[in-house]
């Protein structure tokens, strides 16, 4: 009878009503399955499914907020008349790192829960068909959106039993957040700095956020966290732009080892907090680590900003106008000596140039940080992605090359003729001083000297007060060996005596000028269409018109100065037109060259390099850097540069920030930087590697070395 029974068993089976059916389905890189708690169905009682979800190894999907990139899974259901669905239960994720990005999702092996409430008018003995499309997308070293048709055949039962698969939904949910009130919890931002500050039920020895909405926080950024009895503070990154709706901070917190070591403490809640503005003091100062590297204090920012300030000195960019301004220091030295007075209005001089330099600095700082604060995405040079600004630095560099060349007058306090030994500097070479100073900042902006990128960098993470000091000393420091010629004399008496050379040294002094033209023009062209470059050099023939005309009415035929005025007055009209709203580029900037091994820079193909191990390296740069352009020019281009990184298989990246880019923006304020250049080369495992900004083929492949 045994033997019979044992025979007959498969048979009989076959009779019986059918229990829990569902066969997994093979996706890209992952096995789906439709999975019920139960082995059966109870009328007008929830039914607990889930989508099980198990991940070939190295290959992931995403949570309901994917982090920095991603898509989170989708489930759409197909259901008997009559059926209603929940929306999904979503286990506490896992973070994710690629590179600088951070994910949020799922590898291994994960259920997806969800409750399906039947009508209650099912009848026993019946079988009910449960079916749904699930959409993902999984990545490993590539991103493939993949999904799944599943199906479940389950029974209809007066009463159900638990089914294989109970532990699994029993283990699933203890991981699901459910919604906690915290104790004492306040939530506090000020800028990009958020601080949710609540008493903990039990001790923690660490805590994470994982936000509910997207672009509220920066999911790379570290979040620090303090412990001061059974009050925890938790420091977090908001994401840029703040949008206006910000005023509650909802996510996931996760407490200690998370819920699945709750017997150690861990437990994660969904929250909701109200955030109100108020003052949070910087990650530094809550003990974080510069995420770049090295920590940076407000000492050490000051100190870099001075060092980059005196280096300005020597860019490029700014050497032609500091160098009239230290020819007019001398020829005013001589002028006091000859008539035998102390040299207080030489001190006068350095000073006031000095105070234009601070104060252009401050400033232009200010009105970016205003900016900002209204959730304009922007970094230091951001006026030069303007291009009214640029149009008008090359008609401002135009009129002085002009000048320089003898076709006006007008003083800037580089009187630089012969002079009578007596004679005494006017009172309005006092403002010329000072102009002189606005000036030379305006013409640094281009500019990024060593140590200013950190510095900078560190400036727009701090409260208002702090980024405007150390702004001011990149001003002193710029203008600090002025200051000293003009405290102490005796140094400028090392130069040649005046005379006739420094009439023809301001002369020559008017063609870097104009080479400073050819190149914002170049600048220009990046910005705007054929037709509005063509305005803007129709503006300058009007322009130099002008100024002609200007030059013969000070020699004494005043008529001519309505000659000026109005030349001047169509320039200006012109350069208006060219650089309007109509005028922006459609079409991709020059700066990767048609044919060079450079690819343009995006997030997205940033990640999917460093996913797949590939090394790279990112030139973030813009076509009004000169920085940018000596080190593309002199090292990027050199020839031991370039065999040096096709050896080691890297691919080249350039972000090209010569126009406003919010991606661009960000990715440099995650480097702790404000502005270009910046260099930055991964290695195969995604470790960065951030290069000066003065490069040289040495630095480069030392670093290249290293990966």
């Amino acid at each position: 009878m045994r033997l019979l029974k044992l025979l007959l068993a498969p048979v009989l089976a076959l009779g019986l009503p059918a229990a829990a059916h569902a066969q997994p389905v093979r996706a890209d890189n992952a096995e789906v399955e439709l999975v019920a708690a139960t082995d059966a169905i109870v009328p007008g009682q929830p039914l607990s499914v889930g989508l099980r979800v198990k991940h070939d190894p190295e290959w992931h999907t995403y949570w309901q907020v994917p982090g920095d990139s991603g898509l989170p899974t989708r489930i759409h259901w197909k259901l008997p008349s009559g059926w209603y669905a929940g929306p999904i239960e979503w286990p506490v994720p896992k973070r994710m790192p690629v590179g600088p990005l951070m994910n949020f999702g799922y590898d291994g092996e994960v259920l997806l829960l969800t409750q399906l409430t039947p009508p209650a008018d099912l009848k026993p003995g019946a079988q009910v068909e449960l079916g749904a499309r699930a959409d993902f997308l999984i990545c490993r070293d590539v991103c493939i959106p993949s999904g799944a048709d599943v199906a479940l055949s389950l029974p209809v039962r007066e009463a159900a039993n638990p089914s294989r698969r109970a532990a699994q939904f029993a283990a699933t949910r203890a991981l699901v957040p459910q919604r906690v009130t915290l104790q004492d919890a306040t939530a506090t931002i000020e800028d990009d700095r958020i601080l949710l500050s609540f008493r903990a039920p039990s001790a923690l020895a660490k805590a994470e956020f994982f936000p509910l909405e997207e672009a509220r926080i920066e999911p790379a950024a570290p979040q620090i966290v303090r412990v001061e009895g059974d009050r925890v503070a938790l420091y977090l990154t908001a994401a840029k732009p703040i949008a206006a709706g910000f005023t509650r901070l909802k996510g996931v917190l996760v407490a200690g080892d998370g819920p699945a070591r709750a017997d150690r403490g861990g437990w994660a809640g969904e929250i909701e907090v109200a955030l109100a503005p108020g003052k949070v003091a910087p990650v530094e100062a809550a003990g974080a680590a510069v995420t770049a590297g090295t920590p940076i204090t407000l000492w050490f920012a000051l100190i870099g900003a001075l060092a980059g300030g005196l280096i300005l000195n020597l860019m490029p960019c700014v050497f032609p106008v500091l160098s009239l301004k230290l020819l007019s220091l001398l020829q005013h030295q001589r002028e006091e000596d000859a008539a035998h007075v102390a040299h207080a209005s030489l001190r006068t001089h350095g000073i006031v140039f000095g105070v234009g330099v601070v104060a252009s600095f401050v400033l232009l700082a200010g009105a970016m940080l205003a900016l900002r604060a209204g959730g304009a995405q922007l970094g230091w040079g951001f006026q030069l992605q303007t291009p009214w600004v640029i149009a008008g630095l090359t008609a401002l560099f135009f009129v002085i090359g002009l000048n320089l060349l003898g076709a006006f007058e007008f003083n800037v306090g580089t009187r630089l003729a012969n002079a009578a030994p007596a004679q005494r500097l006017r009172p309005d070479r006092i403002s010329g001083s000072f102009g002189t100073g606005v000036l030379a900042v305006v013409v640094a902006a281009p500019c990024t000297a060593p140590f200013m990128g950190a510095a900078l960098g560190y400036a727009i993470t701090q409260p208002a007060a702090q980024a405007l000091l150390v702004f001011a000393a990149l001003g002193v420091g710029m203008a600090l060996p002025y200051l000293l010629l003009t405290f102490f004399p005796a140094l400028l008496k090392r130069l040649p005596r005046p005379g006739a050379w420094m009439e023809r040294f301001r002369q020559v002094m008017a063609f870097p000028m104009f080479a400073t033209c050819v190149w914002l023009l170049w600048v220009l062209a990046q910005q705007v269409n054929v037709n509005a470059l063509a305005l803007t050099l129709g503006a300058l023939v009007l322009i130099a018109l002008a100024v002609w005309a200007l030059g013969i009415a000070q020699r004494g035929a005043t008529r001519w100065r309505w000659v000026a005025l109005g030349a001047a007055g169509v320039a200006f009209y012109a350069v208006a037109a060219a650089t309007g709203p109509d005028s922006m580029r459609a079409n991709a900037s020059t700066v990767v060259d048609a044919g060079s091994p450079w690819q343009a820079w995006t997030p997205a193909e940033q990640q999917k390099l460093l996913a797949a191990g590939q090394p790279v390296f990112v030139d973030f740069t813009a076509a009004w850097c000169v920085t940018c352009q000596a080190n593309k020019q002199l090292v990027l281009k050199s020839r031991a540069v370039i065999d040096a990184l096709s050896q080691k298989g890297v691919t080249l990246l350039r972000a090209d920030w010569t126009n406003r880019d919010d991606a661009i923006t960000r990715e440099l304020a995650r480097f702790e930087r404000n502005g270009v250049p910046l260099y930055v080369l991964y290695d195969r495992s995604g470790k960065a590697q951030v290069l000066p900004e003065l490069l040289t083929e040495r630095i480069v492949l030392d670093a290249l070395r290293r990966i």
